[in-house]
């Protein structure tokens, strides 16, 4: 089954008939996301995006009226306070309920109601009898978090699998005195936010009523706070239905603005028993200052609202609600939508097949999106190779980079989920710490084990076409050729769908209205590795240094030189200096492609470093290291991939030159002469104890092969070829994409990787390992123009790996580092690890 001609918006409409919000649902995308054309945005669970109207309405709001603090009486105060007032009722009103049966509390975000609840908790110890802290393992951290504080006061806390909550034997509802029973409170989301899966609400009055696990065998007082965080972004949430005790909520996760405000929904039978000890301003009725006598408000907002809040961004949700309904009518309408989509794109990414039938990605979920009752707009899952191996994570982000498709990697702060979906015992998770992976980094596989997976969402303005785009690129990047669907697959999940349409001749492929994401599923030839290594030169008898490179302004354009000295960093005045924005901020090609083409020059006869331009007048800056002493050059604080820096602000002349050929305001500032940053890789252990950097990223020098930049080169070429593309690159082109500092000649494609030392000249490198890839190398170095080569042909040779090049370190004496130089032409002696 041609998987080409399936994906269109016929088998969308066979799968779901629900689709937008009308017949002017694109218009409306139009009008209102016009900044996301040409990008796929497919991470609306971390935030989606707001609608241009909203920010729009707000700032006419805000500039006609006056807003005063609401903690005052004057006229612009008491308009202040009243808009609140209403927006506190739109909230309960959104979710189906009054200010009769809950209270809105305004907090910075989810995470913060969710720290609230738990410092104003009354638990008691084990010894009272005790509290019990109970929280279903599939919950965000910020859940599992107030285990932090109740383990310190001496409560127990006790984590329930899903399996537990659902098979346990059910009770018989409880109605107990509850006078002088221990408070107990249960944690569970109403959507996982790593699986999009869906909890049924009625959990809510079964621990309640003490009629569900664990509730049924710890008496007790039980309230219930329902994460709700995830599943209000895309589902209707009716707390007549479900009347949890303790509901937090982030604001941005529905509207996409403002950011940095949330609230807790507070049932009015719960909100007696949340105490507080710091009080703020506005939260008391009476209290002195010398003597230990509060009496705190009445209003359990105010009593809890610490200080002046967020105002501005208050009624900014005025016109969050106004957007949303005028755009899609109704969260149902939402619901609907946002599920046909993840439905849609479920059903063909589960059915894709390699070129020898085999899968093409593994899929985390506990259904087959059967319902928007029991699955959200969420898909997780891991791509895998023609032979059934995990490709990381880190490798389809990069990659996904290159077609302007963002989404989600990692374990999504849910670590529970992650474990229980990809099998990762609790020694695993402390073993891969222990191998240097923490949350939140790059690091996707441990001794061949993924770290964690690639999460797909949609929002109210996603579309059809970021499902063709995200399938299509799945294809072009990670399919072995010819893609193929799993015929039966297919006809079951449509035939799951409520909604199953009679089968009808199907049109061709729909083209997408965003032309820069437009792919061709095109067969490309097999063998293309066997290609490409009939087409390479004859092998060179020795190894060489053939160019030396230096960057002196981090992310800018090549210097070669041919003899140069090396520094206790590396060849001198590598990265010594960087471009930062008006924030400060370290600019890179990756957001800033034209930084290639400023071309620094060192003159160390002249003690210069020259900045060029085409179009810019030449200027220069000195090269002393003591250039902090200079009359107002500023020391600064920045960071470089994780790392805080101390520099020093180059001066005005160059900040303009900077500021007039980027087109915005930026300054250049240069690592501060007495500042040393050591390096995080790790050495052998017999290796010296710390190592030196500059501004570099990870290493003292990256070094890459002739050969395998003609391999790659070659591969290139072909791609091209069976995609009738004409943008054929020489090798000077891709050797300066991949921006190393030493390009060597001689041995086989990829043969570096291998090795463990090597000797250039008269001075001994160690190397410490592969330079994994990011969409920065597609940025042609000449023009400063984005392309998808060379990391898309890099990743189809090495299956889905994007590493290119190897980091290394000097073993330079201390006592004479200023001796070693390195020449181009030196011969080089490698040693492999297995030497």
């Amino acid at each position: 089954m041609d998987f080409q001609q399936l994906c269109n918006f016929t088998t969308f409409q066979e799968l779901w008939s629900h689709y937008g919000y009308g017949e002017n649902f694109p218009d409306v995308i139009e009008q209102e996301f016009s900044r996301i054309k040409g990008i796929t945005y497919l991470d609306h669970a971390a935030a989606t995006l707001f609608p241009e109207s909203l920010v729009r309405d707000h700032c006419r709001d805000i500039s006609s009226n006056v807003y005063g603090n609401p903690h005052s009486h004057s006229p612009s105060s008491m308009l202040t306070h009243d808009t609140i007032d209403r927006v506190r009722y739109r909230v309960l009103q959104h979710f189906n309920t009054t200010p009769e049966e809950y209270s809105v509390i305004f907090t910075s975000g989810c995470t913060a109601a969710l720290k609230l609840v738990a410092e104003s908790f009354p638990w008691r110890p084990e010894s009272d009898p005790g509290s019990l802290f109970c929280y279903l393992t599939d919950s965000h951290t910020s859940v599992v978090g107030i285990r932090g504080l109740t383990s310190s006061l001496g409560v127990t806390a006790l984590p329930v699998l899903p399996l537990q909550l659902e098979n346990k034997p059910r009770c018989e509802p409880k109605d107990e005195d509850d006078t002088s029973q221990s408070p107990h409170l249960f944690c569970y989301p109403a959507q996982s936010n790593f699986s999009g899966r869906k909890y049924p609400l009625s959990h809510v009055r079964g621990i309640q009523t003490r009629s569900l696990y664990p509730a049924c065998d710890h008496p007790g007082r039980w309230f219930v706070l329902l994460d709700a965080a995830s599943f209000v972004s895309c589902s209707p949430l009716n707390l007549r239905d479900c009347p949890a005790d303790f509901i937090p909520i982030s604001f941005y996760k529905i509207f996409g603005f403002p950011t940095g405000l949330g609230a807790l929904l507070v049932h009015k039978n719960a909100a007696g028993i949340l105490k507080k000890t710091y009080f703020g301003g506005g939260t008391a009725a009476a209290y002195l200052a010398k003597e230990d006598y509060y009496v705190q408000a009445e209003n359990i907002s105010e009593r809890f609202e610490d200080g002046t809040v967020n105002f501005l961004d208050i009624i900014a949700l005025n016109h969050g609600f106004e957007a949303l309904h005028r755009i899609t009518g109704s969260m149902h309408n939402i619901q609907q939508h946002t599920f046909g989509l993840a439905r849609y794109t479920y059903s063909l990414l589960s059915s894709l097949r390699h070129g020898n039938g085999k899968p093409v990605a593994q899929i985390y979920a506990e259904g087959q999106f059967e319902s928007p009752i029991t699955q959200g707009a969420i898909l997780n899952f891991n791509l895998l190779d023609p032979n059934g191996q995990i490709i990381g994570f880190s490798q389809v982000d990069r990659i996904a980079c290159l077609y302007n498709i963002h989404v989600r990697t990692g374990c999504f702060c849910n670590t529970g989920a992650c474990q229980y979906f990809l099998g990762i015992s609790d020694e695993q998770v402390k073993r891969n710490l222990q191998a240097g992976h923490v949350c939140g980094d790059s690091i996707d596989l441990v001794e061949g084990q993924p770290t964690g997976s690639v999460r797909v969402s949609f929002g109210y303005m996603s579309t059809f076409e970021d499902c063709q785009n995200f399938l299509q690129f799945v294809c072009e990047c990670f399919v072995e050729k010819p893609v193929t669907l799993d015929p039966e697959r297919l006809h079951e999940l449509k035939a799951a769908s409520a909604t199953s349409q009679s089968s009808k001749e199907i049109p061709p492929l729909k083209q997408t209205n965003r032309e820069e994401n437009k792919v061709a599923v095109k067969p490309i030839e097999a063998s293309l590795k066997g290609f490409v290594l009939r087409h390479l030169s004859s092998k060179e008898t020795a190894y060489t240094l053939t160019n030396i490179y230096i960057y002196p302004i981090k992310s800018c354009g090549a210097f070669e030189v041919h003899d140069w000295l090396l520094s206790p960093q590396g060849l001198q005045y590598d990265r010594c200096w960087m471009v930062v924005n008006g924030n400060g901020v370290c600019m890179s090609q990756k957001r800033e492609p034209r930084l290639c083409l400023i071309h620094p020059q060192v003159l160390i006869p002249s003690n210069r470093l020259l900045l060029q331009a085409s179009g810019m007048d030449t200027i220069s800056i000195p090269l002393e290291k003591d250039i902090q002493c200079h009359t107002g050059y500023q020391v600064c604080h920045n960071k470089v991939c994780g790392d805080r820096v101390e520099t020093v602000d180059c001066g005005e002349e160059a900040a303009s030159w900077l500021s007039a050929f980027l087109g915005q305001p930026c300054r250049l500032i240069r690592q501060k002469a007495d500042f040393t940053r050591e390096m995080k890789k790790k050495r052998s252990s017999g290796a010296a104890a710390s190592v030196f950097l500059s501004l570099v990223n990870e290493a003292q020098y990256l070094m890459i092969n002739r050969a395998s930049v003609e391999l790659i080169r070659n591969l290139i070429s072909s791609r091209q070829d069976s995609l009738e593309s004409h943008q054929h690159l020489d090798t000077q082109n891709v050797i300066s994409r991949f921006r190393a500092n030493l390009v060597i000649a001689g041995g086989e494609p990829f043969e570096e990787d291998n090795w463990s030392h090597l000797i250039i000249g008269s001075t001994q490198f160690t190397v410490l390992g592969k330079c994994g890839r990011c969409q920065m190398v597609g940025v042609d170095q000449e023009t400063g123009t984005k392309t998808k080569e060379p990391l898309m042909s890099l990743s189809n040779y090495r299956n889905g790996k994007v590493a290119f090049g190897v980091y290394l370190t000097h073993d330079l004496s201390e006592d004479s580092p200023s001796s070693s130089r390195l020449s181009a032409g030196c011969f080089i002696q490698p040693k492999n690890h297995n030497s």
